[in-house]
């Protein structure tokens, strides 16, 4: 068993080096900022959200992630502002992403459409002395530990009212080539970063009683890797208590809960349960939120969030 594990850290590890899955964390429906810039100013007050990820739990160098976000719309309710700061590691190598996200929202009678900007530098580093291998030849081997500080870029669109949402999105469209090394140091290993790309819908269905349905949908792609999608359903009770579960195509099935404490407070706790032979190998992967809204506009709110 012990053996197994070694060889599963060396292969996240070279994977770590050579390119990985972005990080995509189980909350994100209630927190669009991660996948799509046009969500910066989507609420007309001050919205942040903490959340921290533990993957694949019982598996040493499994994924760990922290994220953090905070947005809002300008006084005269055109442009957002919003900021994404996220650390993902994954067996040796650590990737710290740090961006920055402008919207511009138009009124269409029914509902309002935005368009969004980001921009930032991801910094990956890698500390390949950690490594087990068996390639001594292997020229990323020759350092101890190296990084990169790799600028990018990206886009979306959003088009959202009361009980409905869609996106599309491209929030990083510079890709880096570890064969490809003209703009970097002769010699230093490239970590690989992909484009991504992301479609996502929802609604919130109302009944007669106190409960309300909230189905959506997220479709992605990376360059290299087969499109992967997610099936969700959320049920809100009392306008307090959300309970949900999704399906991650052919990864985990995932159950979510989510407390409304305040108006401006909200937590969340999420649990995956992983698919497949690896899920023989570890206890799940657990996921926190707690988020903080502030602003007059808080306080005026007839229904807490759905989106």
């Amino acid at each position: 068993m012990r053996k197994l594990f070694t060889i599963f850290l060396f292969c996240i590890g070279v994977t770590a080096l050579h390119g990985q899955q972005g990080p995509l964390l189980s909350h994100y429906m209630f927190n669009g900022l991660l996948l799509n810039p046009a969500y910066a100013g989507s609420k007309e007050y001050v919205s942040t959200t903490m959340m921290y990820r533990k993957q694949w739990a019982g598996i040493e160098g499994a994924p760990v992630t922290y994220s953090g976000t905070i947005h809002g719309l300008l006084k005269k309710k055109k442009l957002g502002l919003g900021a994404v700061i996220q650390q993902d590691k994954i067996g040796v190598t650590k990737q710290t992403d740090l961006y920055g996200m402008l919207a511009y929202h138009l009124d269409l009678g029914v509902g309002r459409v935005s368009v969004g900007l980001q921009a930032g530098v991801s910094n990956f580093s890698s500390e390949v002395v950690k490594l087990t291998y068996w390639d001594p030849g292997d020229k990323v081997f020759e350092y101890n530990t190296f990084s990169n500080l790799l600028p990018n870029a990206g886009f979306g669109v959003y088009y959202y009212r009361e009980l409905f949402y869609a996106g599309l999105s491209a929030p990083f469209l510079v890709s880096y080539d570890p064969n490809d090394q003209a703009a970097f140091e002769p010699g230093v290993p490239v970590h690989k970063m992909v484009r991504r790309y992301y479609g996502t819908l929802g609604g919130v269905i109302e009944t007669e009683k106190e409960l309300k349905f909230k189905p959506s949908a997220l479709i992605r792609y990376e360059a290299g890797s087969k499109i992967q999608y997610d099936l969700n359903l959320n049920l809100l009770i009392n306008d307090i208590f959300w309970i949900g579960a999704s399906y991650r195509s052919d990864e985990s099935i995932v159950a979510l809960l989510e407390y409304q404490v305040s108006r401006k407070l909200r937590v969340g706790y999420s649990y995956d349960y992983t698919l497949g032979e690896l899920g023989n190998y570890n206890s799940g992967s657990h996921e926190f939120m707690i988020g903080y809204d502030f602003g007059t506009p808080v306080t005026k709110m007839k229904s807490p969030r759905y989106f």
